[in-house]
């Protein structure tokens, strides 16, 4: 998770990620996107690929990259214990909630129906 952390913590790289969502790219067809030299987006992509980030495949004298999101796994897990439901999740369970009372209510106005009819 670290060495994820700490790939994603560059901007450009960052970038990088968000280009290779749609799709892999050669590393040319990338480094053309920023106005970095060539070596440093090739670093960019070397620090990617060892943290598992981005796979590279050899093809003829070019290498293609693409996302390999399963990295992103175990860090989303961990960020998510500071995310706050949203609004919305917070109606549906006082939702959630008064349906449950209302049929509670239900079955026992039923129930002391019946035995008042018994």
């Amino acid at each position: 998770m670290d060495e994820v952390a700490g790939a994603i913590a560059d901007p450009v790289r960052r970038q990088i990620l968000v280009l290779l969502k749609d799709g892999r790219l050669a590393a040319g067809e990338i480094a053309e996107r920023f106005a970095i030299s060539r070596p440093a987006v090739s670093r960019h992509l070397r620090v990617l690929r060892e943290s598992g980030l981005v796979r590279a495949e050899l093809v003829g004298r070019q290498r293609f990259y693409s996302l390999d999101p399963e990295p992103f796994t175990g860090l989303a897990a961990w960020l998510a214990q500071f995310v706050r439901p949203s609004g919305w999740e917070h109606h549906l369970d006082a939702l959630e909630t008064e349906v449950y009372r209302t049929r509670r209510e239900r079955r026992s106005g039923a129930e002391s129906r019946e035995e008042h009819t018994a």
